[in-house]
């Protein structure tokens, strides 16, 4: 596979092309070859080497991550000592992230729970929603937001 299109090399890797441009940018693929009328051509190493970073994306790896990954994968006699710790690292935010999830999920339970139907002057939820002290378990509050996913 040589010669291919920007939108041909979205296609085969999953990755949008606006999103192409972003990893080259940020130095994630090399600058393609340009062709006579000065389009981005691409090859089957490039689209190889998108499909391992959307892999990674959807692993939750941030660019940097990937960048030193993807720097790993091009000595393959290295050592798996430093890819090792960057997916540990990985796990251990995901993890994070799931004991943060629990107690989000249990606080909205508690919320949901305590409604009656009655009117919202009474309700749980909007009461819980003013203020955090009425909160029962710890997901991040005022001065700890709880980051989206």
């Amino acid at each position: 596979m040589t010669d291919l299109t920007i939108g041909d090399a979205a296609r085969l890797s999953g990755v949008r092309v606006n999103t192409i441009r972003f990893y080259e940018d940020r130095g994630l693929i090399p600058p393609p070859p340009r062709s006579d009328g000065n389009r981005r051509l691409y090859d089957g190493a490039t689209v190889a080497r998108l499909r391992f970073i959307r892999h990674a994306r959807a692993l939750g790896f941030g660019l940097e991550a990937i960048g030193e990954l993807l720097a790993l994968q091009g000595q393959p006699g290295a050592e798996c000592q430093h890819a090792d710790s960057i997916a540990r690292r990985q796990l251990a935010q995901v993890e994070r992230r799931l004991t943060q999830l629990g107690a989000l999920r249990d606080e909205l339970r508690r919320m949901t729970e305590g409604c009656d139907g009655g009117a919202v002057a009474q309700c749980k939820v909007i009461e819980t929603l003013a203020d955090h002290a009425l909160c029962q378990f710890d997901h991040g509050g005022e001065n700890d937001p709880v980051r989206p996913l």
